[in-house]
């Protein structure tokens, strides 16, 4: 996802930086799609190194995500499984190195990172997106690799490639495997969706060749050429997945971050007007063809450019997406950890990143970014993370809604209380009565307004509590005394489909005695 670009922005022409035009301020959306990558393969993010005590993950965990929700995020893409290896109990493969040291060495006894991330992530408002990548095995040829690493049981379902062990795509049973890995996250953790980033064919290395011929020969699906079919042994995966994942649990959004271009203009009349590496070609990933066929709930390309890169200005890949969405969710890739960079002179601007995020709100056939990546936003882009904060992000937003995987809405929540005490305003409720698709409430929305304040569920400046969990109390501490406030309170299904409120419910703060 980050060194691979260095690939891909070879030859790309450096013109001088001219400010986007784009209003300077757009009011938030009340739903958009504000993600963050958080990577665990070579600790880039989280944990900071291998070995870390139990309490010092879940500190460090909790830290990530105490700073995204106080910038506004309401996702977190959690890579759990980086390299054939997991950070989550419930695993037919070996714990990641990357978490205790050692492949396959596991951490204290009843500790399951991936639980406990969802756990914390849902009592924040943020959804958890399961990040994997599918058919990388190692990250280097000097890797050493635990006993049930599929390597060690299944060889022949390798190839070596730039030093790196891959699945080979184009083996029935390997797709298999990848399908039931993935669909034990699906089963047995309680998670928002399922992610996969760029990594599917690898990015090529020069006079290295894909040792796959003898796959081809044995497994040839009628194709004749080599390409065409290593891009549907691709498309085999992502179509099984995609019915997999909906067969078991209908609200678990299944996406995918592809690298930023389809095809370019002149290998298609449908591409993008841009000269640079393209999925299609260079990675066997017919990225467009998984949104049209509707085999993906959203997709997320890697648009980690600047709007002055001239083989591939951000602005044109994001109007493209957005002109090639067939009824799902695109979200931007955006390639916080470039800034600052040397990638191109347009990164040294601080306006850039805000300019993206401006320009897309622009276009409502875009729902939201995620950006690469978490330690990013604190560090080379700590001004874009203090913008998202006081700015783009300053009031919380839900995720979009996905009709197509669930259009009807919970039932207003019952019997709204609010009573004003010392530590301050206590609302109570119950649950709402079931929907006619069965669901109660998987998490609420309480709303509060001030005295004379128009009452309305549509402006996000009023929401003062977003959870993805079925509490049914909260207390109120930031009130002033002698004032009058209203509360609302909404209850969200597992898809994030909003009640009717519940209320208004009034409440009077005492003067201080």
């Amino acid at each position: 996802m980050l060194k691979n670009f260095l690939y891909a922005l070879l030859s790309l022409t450096v013109v001088p930086y001219i400010l986007n035009a784009q209003p300077l301020s757009k009011i938030a959306p009340k739903r958009e799609f504000r993600g963050v990558w958080v990577a665990t393969v070579t600790n880039i993010d989280w944990p900071s190194k291998p070995g870390l005590s139990v309490d010092q993950q879940k500190q460090e965990l909790i830290g990530i995500l105490e700073r995204h929700k106080s910038q506004g995020m309401n996702a977190i893409i959690l890579q759990v499984r980086p390299a054939a290896d997991a950070f989550y109990a419930k695993s037919r493969e070996p714990w990641s190195q990357w978490l205790m040291g050692k492949q396959g060495l596991a951490p204290a006894a009843g500790y399951d990172p991936l639980a406990f991330a969802i756990k914390e992530a849902h009592f924040r408002g943020m959804e958890l997106h399961a990040w994997f990548n599918p058919y990388r095995a190692s990250m280097s040829s000097s890797a050493v690799l635990s006993e049930n690493h599929a390597y060690r049981k299944h060889p022949d379902w390798f190839f070596t490639y730039g030093g790196k062990k891959q699945f080979d795509p184009g083996i029935p049973e390997v797709r298999e495997y990848i399908v039931q890995v993935i669909l034990d996250v699906v089963k047995g953790y309680d998670i928002d969706g399922i992610h996969f980033d760029d990594y599917f064919y690898p990015y090529k290395v020069e006079g290295q060749t894909i040792n796959d011929g003898n796959t081809f020969y044995k497994y040839p699906n009628n194709f004749s050429d080599i390409k065409d079919w290593r891009r549907n042994n691709v498309d085999l995966l992502i179509k099984q997945l995609d019915d997999s994942i909906h067969h078991y649990k209908k609200w678990v959004k299944f996406g995918i971050s592809p690298f930023g271009i389809w095809k370019n203009k002149n290998e298609d009349p449908e591409g993008s007007a841009t000269s640079g590496l393209s999925n299609y070609a260079e990675l066997f990933a017919d990225s467009r063809k998984w949104v049209k066929e509707g085999w993906v709930d959203y997709i997320n390309p890697q648009i980690y450019f600047t709007f002055t890169r001239r083989v591939a200005p951000y602005g044109i890949l994001v109007d493209w997406w957005s002109n090639n969405t067939f009824g799902r969710h695109v979200y931007i890739g955006q390639g916080a950890y470039l800034v600052n960079s040397r990638a191109e002179a347009a990164w040294k601007n601080l306006n850039e990143i805000p300019n993206q995020i401006r320009y897309l709100r622009g276009n409502n056939r875009i729902q939201g970014s995620v950006f690469f990546s978490s330690k990013s936003l604190s560090t080379v882009a700590k001004a874009v993370g203090d913008s998202l904060k006081n700015d783009f992000y300053k009031y919380p937003a839900l995720p979009p809604q996905m009709p197509w995987l669930d259009e009807v809405p919970p039932n207003e929540p019952q019997a709204l209380t609010a009573d004003a005490l010392k530590d301050g305003v206590h609302l109570k409720w119950q649950l709402p009565l079931k929907a006619k698709d069965g669901e109660t409430a998987s998490g609420f929305v309480i709303y509060r307004f001030n005295e004379g304040e128009k009452i309305s569920v549509l402006d996000p400046k009023n929401i003062i509590k977003i959870s993805f969990e079925d509490y049914l109390t909260f207390i109120d501490t930031n009130v002033e005394n002698g004032k009058r406030y209203s509360y609302l309170v909404t209850a969200l299904d597992r898809l994030k489909n909003e009640s009717e409120p519940s209320g208004p419910v009034g409440v009077e703060i005492p003067l201080a005695k």
